[in-house]
């Protein structure tokens, strides 16, 4: 069997406001609880299981490989909801998307602090 990625742990301050936050944004299904967690999957069996943490978050970064339609309704849930975002991860150009290899991506962060980004192109794939 080839190696496949199958789930992370997102530690966060409150794990419903942090899953609830990705799933909107995302446009995916509502969060789902196992155990301790909370479970958002993403279109390729991969899932996101958040949970409470105790001790300071050290802050992730999280990004979501989508098409243009995807990229527009997520944008525009940014948007409605006047999310800072930025088009680096240094945070160093507010308000704008890059069109790294030929296409657009994002940078935003969620209620914990983790830095999410969502890209049209995978980094290297060229313009």
């Amino acid at each position: 069997m080839p190696v496949h990625l199958n789930h992370t742990i997102v530690r966060s301050r409150d794990k419903r406001q942090s899953a609830t936050f990705l799933a909107e944004l995302l446009g995916l299904p509502d969060p789902v609880p196992f155990a301790r967690f909370l479970v958002v999957r993403v279109n390729n069996d991969v899932s996101l299981d958040f949970a409470d943490a105790d001790e300071p978050i050290t802050p992730q970064h999280y990004a979501f490989l989508v098409g243009e339609e995807e990229f527009d309704s997520i944008f525009g849930r940014i948007q409605e909801r006047r999310l800072q975002y930025w088009a680096d991860p240094g945070r160093s150009r507010p308000g704008q998307v890059n069109t790294n290899d030929g296409g657009r991506g994002l940078y935003w962060q969620d209620p914990s602090g983790h830095l999410l980004e969502i890209i049209t192109r995978p980094y290297g794939s060229g313009a």
